[in-house]
C-alpha cells in the first residue's frame, strides 16, 4: 500500500471524499492526510539516531507532532520518545564525573562501587554480543540433537532466514538489530515498524523465507552433485520450516504478510495451498490453507490490498514446495 498524502483537490487519497479545511485526518476512513510526510520523517528521525545524532532525530520526530491529531497514538508515542531521546542526549553531553574521588570519598564502599560500575561496563559488552552467544547455544541445542554436520548446517540456515528480514530493513534505510537465537524456539530480528506502511513490513515478513528459500535450494544443488544425505535433510528441514513460518496466523512471517492482504488475496493463498498440497503430497501446506481460511474471517483486512505481496507470497511458497518435492522423504525431513 502506497503513502496517503493530501492531494491538491481537497481529497482523501484513500477513500476520495472531501477533506475538512486544515484536516489532519479524513472523517471518513480515518487515513492521516500528512501520512506520505509523515512516513519521510520518521525515515530520517530512525537514520539520525542510528548514528547517535539524537538532539537532530528529537527534533525530527517532533515536527511530525503538527501533522497528527492530538488526540492520537501517534502523537503520544513521539512526545514519549522525544523525551527519551532528549535525556539521552543530554546524558551524552555531560562531562563524566571523576571516578576515583568518590571511591575515596566512600572508602572500601566506594571500591566496591567501583568495581560493580566496570562489571557493568562488561556486561554491556556481552549485550552486545547477544547474537554471537545466542547462535552459539543455539547450535549447541541442535548439535546435540542431530550431530555436527546437521546442528550446525541448520542453525546457519535459521540465520539466513533471519538475515533475509535484517538485509530488507537496512536496505530500506531503517534501524535493525541482529538476529537472537531461542533455541528451540528460533529467532527473531527487532526492528522498528512504526509509520512504516503495511506493503513494506509484509515484504520485510517475506524476505525470511525467500532467503530461506534461496538457501534450501543451495543445499538441494550441493546434495545432487555430492549424494551426502546431510545435504538433502537440510533442504528438506529448512524447506519446511519456512513453509510453516508462512502459515498467515499470529507473530509468524506469513501472518505479518497477510496484513497486507484482502479476502480476496487471504482466498488465493488458501487456494494456491490447497493445490500446492494436492500436486506435492507435503502436508504442511494443509496448516497455510488453514491459516488463510482462519484470517478470511477476522476484520483486519487494508482498504487497498496489495497485488504484489500476494504474488510474492505464492511465489515464496511454490518454490519452497518444490524443493521439498525434490528432495527424499517427508515432512520435517532430517534423515
Amino acid at each position: 500500500m502506497s503513502p496517503i498524502t493530501s492531494q491538491l483537490t481537497g481529497n482523501c487519497a484513500r477513500c476520495s471524499r472531501p477533506l475538512a479545511p486544515e484536516a489532519l485526518e479524513c472523517d471518513h476512513c480515518h487515513a492521516l492526510v500528512h501520512a506520505e510526510e509523515l512516513e519521510r520523517l520518521s525515515n530520517e528521525a530512525k537514520t539520525l539516531e542510528a548514528k547517535g545524532e539524537l538532539q537532530m532525530a528529537r527534533d525530527r520526530w517532533l515536527m511530525g507532532i503538527r501533522l497528527l491529531p492530538r488526540a492520537s497514538k501517534q502523537a503520544d508515542w513521539i512526545q514519549a520518545h522525544a523525551r527519551e531521546l532528549e535525556l539521552k542526549a543530554n546524558a551524552k553531553l555531560a562531562p563524566p564525573p571523576p571516578e576515583n574521588q568518590w571511591a575515596k570519598r566512600l572508602g572500601p564502599v566506594g571500591v566496591l562501587a567501583l568495581m560493580l560500575a566496570k562489571a557493568k561496563t562488561i556486561l554491556l559488552f556481552a549485550f552486545k554480543l547477544k547474537f554471537l552467544l545466542s547462535l552459539a547455544a543455539f547450535i549447541g541445542v541442535y548439535w546435540t540433537l542431530y550431530g555436527p554436520k546437521f546442528g550446525i548446517g541448520f542453525a546457519l540456515l535459521i540465520l539466513i532466514h533471519e538475515m533475509g528480514h535484517f538485509i530488507d530493513v537496512k536496505r530500506r534505510g531503517l534501524p535493525a538489530e541482529m538476529p537472537v537465537f531461542l533455541p528451540g524456539f528460533g529467532a527473531y530480528v527487532k526492528w522498528q515498524a512504526l509509520g512504516v506502511p503495511l506493503e513494506t513490513r509484509a515484504a520485510v515478513s517475506l524476505a525470511g523465507p525467500l532467503a530461506g528459500c534461496i538457501a534450501s535450494a543451495a543445499c538441494a544443488l550441493a546434495w545432487w552433485k555430492t549424494g551426502d544425505g546431510v545435504w538433502a535433510a537440510l533442504a528438506r528441514s529448512s524447506a519446511w520450516l519456512n513453509v510453516l513460518n508462512l502459515i498467515p496466523v499470529w507473530m509468524l512471517d506469513g501472518g505479518q504478510a497477510a496484513q497486507a492482504l484482502g479476502k480476496i488475496e487471504r482466498l488465493l493463498i488458501l487456494a494456491a495451498s490447497v493445490a500446492l498440497w494436492f500436486l506435492l503430497g507435503e502436508k504442511v501446506f494443509i496448516l497455510v490453507a488453514l491459516g488463510a481460511g482462519f484470517r478470511m474471517f477476522i476484520k483486519d483486512t487494508p482498504p487497498h490490498p496489495s497485488r504484489g505481496i500476494l504474488i510474492y507470497y505464492i511465489a515464496v511458497l511454490t518454490a519452497l514446495g518444490l524443493v521439498m518435492w525434490m528432495m527424499p522423504g517427508q515432512g520435517f525431513g532430517t534423515r
